[in-house]
């Protein structure tokens, strides 16, 4: 039976067999570019060499004169055409971040688009393109933060007195008084650097504004389909009705797809105002430059720690380089993660939002809350080296510990629940831990060096609300639609495990529909490891209002009392009297008789909405083991454990695979990928030959576990898991590699662990 209650067990917390896998890897699934319209018109974009530069002037005759080129729109064109696009209306006052999608007047980084090109063919408007002319006024650049904060680097606008986009900050007890009658003062300055969301799928957009109806149909690679259906309409002064946003199968997201890019404001403006279907194809270059990008934090932490290793206080000053245009408060994510797992109650934390000439950043599989994480596991260590400590029993002092939760942290987050001394101790014992450290005095002995990395964990998951919809059809099969937006996670499966749990009937009988905004509630999409703990929960009630209703139904046939009506699976019968029954099939073929009892209405269709009391906090430990070669630099993974806490699973097989992959891009991050410009705004990192995203064989085989910690904030107890793999991972690999090189003398690393910048740290 499943601990879940409402849910009987017989499909969740069960491994069932994800339901489109047979679709996707038979090559029958469905991305934006399979959509083909008629007469569709294929834009390319020009786009800007420097990193800062004014647009003086542009030539488009030699590209309007190739056959088959419609037009080349600038951003000076398109104020005719949309209004602009305010990123962040919650800026200081002083501060506006008004843009068009396509620059009227500078560009502000390396690949910002100053024209548009519409063509018949998309090789065509790609070529055409090529023969645009800019005249351009270089500018100088900054790339790193803390220099464009100077007073003398240049302003990336120009009515704003310096490049701060942004300050957040919170302050709790008393720090000064902590760093006064501390024993040690622990301090380091880390890296968290940049990165490329590399997904399969570059951004695609089809739309396709109908003047005869006067509808707007766009199909988007997209998180957020309502989202970016509510955009499009306030964009095009349209009411939500004549917007229809299709999100078909998505090639890898990860959060960076979860936003309203301009793009997807620009090509439904283009299409209504051509009245022709408009697409847009990002290429592999252009999602380099242009896509947001992640992470980009320089993080300076200063504890005050007592003799055991306790933290008493704790300093944390983040320079989120923001990129050029939409200022995401990404970094106050980690601001408000800035304790972690750990009873910290002095703080003061201050988050700095700065300008460059940069593309964007945006959410990446974590936002924000992995580089909180890995600021935090690397102050652990650091505090356990310099008191020479344990490094596990320096976390095992700081945990906040179980019976506090629900725990309200110093930067005001509520914690829902957490066991994270528990869960330490099933990763210990997984690992074998006295045996290792016996095993590295050894192999040191032999000139073989190991090392073992902790990353310990907490995240806050599951924002905002959502809706559920589910109905039964006469003949008992049920379909279910989701505000949520899966994009690969499984949640058609896990949801309909939900739906059959709750109504008995057979999985197979359910189709979960989601991702297009004319059959689906209205919702928020699938980001922030929210799918199965908000989108879940809001399929549970609507299933559970159904199950009422069909209870009633039920009594009326079997002329009982509703609460007399007892459920096995698909049979509901009378409580004494098991004789007297009736199927699930029978009752959804009354539900559409006339003469329900008791004034019920026709039919067996309900709608849920479910908003949290709080955000859920899945946590875990993830363990490394390393060996590096000191002769080439060379790392390698002998051993990964992860064990991660998110509540009950639904679905086991799915969690796994969703720790799998957060696996493979926090070891992405960790060990060898990383965006580079150089001091002039230079993308130097702009294709796949350059940027190095793992390969299956780089990845070990990994061993995970997990504990059972529910959450109070839903009624199916669960949390997030999504990004337990890019938040975990960093911090245990980076820890690993300083304990195996500790002979050396080496106490500081960045990411990435190239061979090269070990080699020089052993040889330094």
């Amino acid at each position: 039976m499943s601990a879940i209650p409402g849910l009987s067990g017989r499909y969740t917390g069960k491994s069932v067999r994800r339901v489109d896998d047979r679709r996707l890897v038979t090559g029958a699934g469905q991305f934006v570019d399979d959509v083909h319209i008629h007469g569709t018109l294929h834009a390319a974009f020009v786009r800007s060499p420097y990193a800062h530069a004014y647009i003086r002037d542009i030539d488009a005759s030699a590209a309007l004169d190739v056959d088959g080129v419609v037009t080349v729109i600038t951003g000076r064109d398109l104020p005719a055409l949309m209004p602009p696009i305010i990123s962040r209306p919650d800026l200081p006052p002083d501060r506006t971040l008004e843009r068009y999608p396509i620059t009227p007047d500078k560009a502000r980084f390396a690949g910002d688009a100053v024209a548009v090109v519409i063509a018949e063919r998309e090789d065509l408007a790609r070529d055409a393109a090529t023969l645009v002319k800019v005249e351009y006024e270089p500018l100088e650049a900054v790339t790193d933060p803390r220099k464009a904060l100077e007073d003398s680097a240049p302003r990336l606008y120009e009515d704003w007195d310096s490049n701060l986009a942004f300050l957040w900050e919170v302050e709790h007890g008393d720090l000064a008084g902590s760093f006064e009658s501390a024993e040690h003062e622990v301090s380091i300055e880390l890296y968290n650097q940049r990165v490329h969301v590399t997904f399969i799928e570059p951004r695609c957009v089809l739309a396709n504004w109908v003047p005869d109806t006067e509808e707007m149909t766009v199909w988007a690679s997209t998180q957020v389909p309502h989202t970016v259906r509510g955009g499009i309409a306030a964009s095009l002064d349209l009411a939500e009705y004549q917007v229809r946003v299709i999100a078909p199968d998505v090639g890898g997201a990860f959060g960076a797809k979860g936003g309203i890019y301009p793009e997807y404001l620009l090509f439904p403006a283009i299409s209504k105002h051509l009245g022709k279907p408009v697409h847009w194809a990002e290429t592999r270059s252009e999602c380099f430059q242009a896509t947001n990008h992640g992470r980009d934090q320089t993080q300076l932490l200063r504890a005050a720690v007592d003799n055991d290793g306790k933290v008493q206080g704790l300093e944390v000053n983040i320079y989120g380089n923001v990129g050029a245009y939409n200022a995401a408060p990404v970094p106050t994510r980690s601001g408000v993660m800035s304790t972690g797992p750990y009873h910290i109650r002095n703080l003061h934390t201050r988050v700095y939002g700065v300008m460059t000439n940069t593309t964007q950043i945006g959410a990446y599989r974590g936002a924000g809350r992995p580089e909180a994480a890995y600021m935090l596991e690397r102050l652990m260590n650091a505090i356990a080296d310099q008191l020479e400590l344990d490094p596990v029993d320096v976390r095992r002092r700081n945990f906040i510990p179980p019976e506090a939760f629900p725990y309200m942290g110093a930067t005001g987050a509520e914690y829902d629940s957490g066991d994270y001394a528990n869960t330490l101790d099933e990763a210990l014992k997984i690992v074998d831990y006295p045996a290792f450290r016996a095993d590295q005095q050894a192999a040191r002995a032999e000139g073989r060096y190991l090392g073992i990395g902790f990353g310990v964990y907490c995240e806050f998951a599951g924002p905002g609300w959502d809706s559920a919809s589910v109905r039964v059809h006469p003949s008992g099969a049920v379909s279910a639609t989701t505000g949520t937006s899966p994009h690969g996670q499984g949640q058609e499966t896990s949801l309909a495990q939900i739906v059959a749990d709750v109504l008995g009937v057979d999985i197979e009988a359910v189709r979960v529909r989601a991702s297009d905004t004319s059959i689906t509630p209205q919702g928020v999409g699938t980001f922030g490891s929210r799918g199965t703990s908000i989108g879940g929960s809001a399929m549970f009630a609507a299933s559970q209002k159904v199950l009422e209703k069909a209870k009633k139904i039920a009594a009326g046939q079997l002329e009982a009392a509703v609460e007399d009506i007892e459920q096995a699976d698909d049979v509901f019968s009378v409580r004494g009297a098991p004789d007297r029954r009736i199927t699930f099939k029978e009752i959804a073929r009354a539900a559409y008789t006339p003469g329900l009892p008791d004034g019920l209405e026709l039919g067996l269709e309900e709608t849920g909405f479910f908003t949290p009391k709080g955000r859920t906090f899945p946590f875990g430990v993830h363990v490394a083991i390393v060996e590096i070669d000191t002769e080439s630099g060379e790392l390698e993974v002998k051993r990964y454990v992860a064990v991660d806490d998110c509540g009950p699973m639904i679905n086991p097989k799915l969690v796994e695979d969703q720790v799998v992959g957060g696996l493979a891009q926090g070891f992405g991050q960790a060990l060898q990928e990383q965006i580079v410009y150089d001091e002039g705004g230079q993308l130097l990192t702009a294709t796949l030959m350059d940027y190095a995203p793992p390969r299956a064989h780089q990845l070990p085989n990994f061993e995970t576990a997990h504990t059972v910690t529910p959450s109070p904030f839903n009624p199916l107890g669960v949390k997030g898991v999504g990004e337990a793999g890019t938040t975990g991972a960093p911090p245990a690999l980076v820890n690993a590699a300083l304990d195996a090189l500790k002979p050396f003398g080496v106490t500081h690393l960045d990411m990435p662990l190239t061979p090269e910048r070990l080699w020089r740290a052993i040889n330094g």
